[in-house]
Order: structure tokens, then sequence, then C-alpha cells
């Protein structure tokens, strides 16, 4: 079942034209976002951010692709229908405008890897997110990234910046305890902007707290109490495990910040 250029489709196949540039370089927008109280208007599902993602991400590629914006009423009758019977929706776009919208059950094992947390590899510095500012369908580096990792019996892996400075997981942002308050690698173009990351910065400073947002280097990284990483989806799970080329680094996942902010998603 999808819902495609304002229609749903109970079939498991879609039929795009063989000179689709979707199919032809990958070139589609897209985001995804988990469905509160079977909702678009809860707080926690950020319907807004999500839409304004694929309208600024349109906006750029428009300059020099002649990229359309979609029709958003369509998307969000086609959220409207799709909700119904999935929690989780990814919303694609194509560069003619139409939208494709797909929807999945959250992971199996999702409470019990916010309770116990994963491990993660540190990915290879030559693999690096496609236009990191934008939400691109490109994602091969992270899905070959996220497969080495699996090659270590490891569900993620860090993307690091040319001087090994962390960066993000493949598929979330990252964020780390210490001093007495949170950390995050700042948005400096080599990172995706996201989401659930706004999300959780605009509630900590609601609640007052600082939030430190700078290069994550070896000095950090090794100073940290606990650690994690973010998306729409997930929300937040713990990382006890970090395994570097010549050594690994362990994180509490039972530290009670990550507990506290945690809290966030009830």
């Amino acid at each position: 079942m999808f819902w495609y250029n304002g229609k749903l489709n109970n079939s498991q196949t879609i039929e795009l034209d063989i000179n689709n540039p979707g199919l032809l370089y990958g070139a589609t927008i897209f985001t995804t976002l988990r469905i509160y109280d079977n909702s678009l208007s809860n707080p926690l599902t950020n319907w807004e951010a999500h839409i304004e993602r694929i309208k600024t991400s349109v906006d750029f590629f428009n300059q020099h692709l002649n990229w359309q914006q979609p029709n958003y009423n369509q998307i969000h009758q086609g959220c409207e229908v799709m909700k119904q019977h999935f929690p989780v929706l990814r919303i694609t776009v194509f560069p003619d405008g139409k939208e494709w919208i797909t929807g999945r059950n959250l992971p199996q094992d999702l409470a019990e890897r916010q309770k116990s947390g994963i491990s993660a590899i540190i990915a290879s510095p030559n693999l690096s997110r496609s236009q990191p500012n934008y939400k691109t369908s490109n994602y091969l580096t992270s899905w070959l990234a996220k497969s080495m990792a699996e090659n270590y019996n490891s569900q993620e892996a860090i993307f690091v910046d040319e001087s090994g400075n962390w960066l993000e997981t493949t598929t979330g942002n990252l964020w780390g305890w210490k001093d007495g308050c949170w950390w995050t690698p700042p948005i400096d173009g080599k990172i995706l902007p996201g989401i659930m990351r706004s999300h959780i910065l605009n509630s900590l400073t609601n609640q007052h707290q600082q939030v430190g947002e700078e290069p994550w280097t070896q000095e950090l990284v090794t100073s940290l109490e606990t650690l994690a990483y973010s998306n729409s989806v997930v929300e937040l799970i713990p990382i006890h495990t970090v395994i570097q080329p010549t050594s690994k680094l362990k994180y509490n996942f039972h530290h009670p910040a990550l507990k506290q902010l945690q809290r966030i998603f009830i």
C-alpha cells in the first residue's frame, strides 16, 4: 500500500517513467515522520517542521534543477489516509513535484533499544553524507556505513570529518552529557539538521537548560558521561559502546540525565 500523486494504491509496486531523475540520479527529497496519537497536529509529530523541510529543500534545488513544489494539500490528504495503517510515514517528492508516501511500523525492538542502548562503530572518513543540509534520498553512504557496522555486531555507524571529529550517526543526531549539560555537534554544513534535534533543543531551552554546540573532538567524546542519538522515529537511543579503529569507548546508558531527556517524549 502506498500513496502516489493524489491516489491510494493497494500495491507493492510503483510505475515510473524510465527517464525520471529519481531513478536516474536518485534525485528525490524525503522526510520521515512518526505519527503520535494518530494525529498530524500532535506537537511530537512535528508536522509543520516536516513540511517546511520539504519546502526549503525544493526551493534550494529549484534554483538549478527546476524542481517543482508538490501539492501540499495532496500530501496532507495522503498522510491522513496512510496514518490509519502505519505509525511511521515517509514522504518523498520527485523533481516533477509528485508526492509518494509510504508507511511502516515502528522497529519491533525499539523499546529494548531505548532501555538498553546499542553499540556503534566509527565510519571510514571517506564516507560522508551527500548534501547534508537537505534531506535528499541519496543514502548510499549511510546504508553502506550501517551495513559495515553490522560486521561488528553494531547497529549504527558514526560519521567523522577530515579531522576525526564526530558528526552524526547514519540515521540521527548525536547527544552527549558532561559538565552538567547536554552537548550536540553544531550545524555547520556537515550534518543533517534533524527535526528531532531541533525539537530536543527547543525543549531543553524552554526548561532553561544550557546546550553546548561545538565540534566533537576526541577530547570531548572521551569526556562524555553518556551518549545517545535522536531521530523522528526512534526518539532517543542510548549508545553504550563506540568501536574506534584502535579502542572502544564505553558510556553509561543508565545515566539519570539520559532518563530525564527521554521524558520529553512522554
